[in-house]
């Protein structure tokens, strides 16, 4: 008798969601959450292609390159200035490192000499890089025909 009760008071309580029911998101959530989440990954991507071009600047001008091989050596390059090229002196004399703790483990270090070089590879290649988009909007400028858009004006 006493199981009786209990299992009809067990079955008079509603389940837990019948208490609080799980209504659906707004019809505007998921695209509002993927219009938050492009931008966000854009960024990433850049990060990292930044990161990728910096890195392969600075072994062009002759930065060494030490992995972070151990726990100890990557906890060492974990502690430094991250994804930024950071002058340090020791003995008299300046050095130059870049700490890249998590795409490639690893730091490259530099003198003086290296980093002038760096600076020189650097300036060319946003130089170039002007040039280019230049080029390119000359070129979309003599393909604009005014309102006629490209193309023969008897065609429109």
């Amino acid at each position: 008798m006493g199981s009786t009760s209990l299992f009809s008071r067990m079955a008079a309580k509603p389940a837990p969601e019948q208490e609080f029911p799980v209504r659906p998101a707004p019809f505007f959530a998921r695209p509002l959450l993927l219009a938050l989440a492009i931008p966000l990954a854009a960024c990433s991507i850049m990060a990292v292609n930044q990161a990728r071009e910096t890195e392969q600047l600075l072994a062009a001008a002759g930065f060494r390159v030490k992995l972070a091989d151990t726990p100890d050596k990557l906890a060492h390059v974990e502690a430094l200035t991250q994804l930024k090229l950071v002058p340090h002196s020791q003995e008299g004399k300046t050095y130059y490192v870049y700490a890249d703790a998590t795409r490639c483990h690893c730091m490259y270090w530099g003198d003086e000499s290296a980093y002038q070089t760096y600076q020189q590879l650097a300036l060319s290649k946003e130089i170039a890089e002007d040039q280019r988009m230049a080029a390119q909007m000359n070129e979309d400028a003599a393909l604009n025909w005014g309102m006629w858009g490209p193309g023969p004006w008897w065609v429109y």
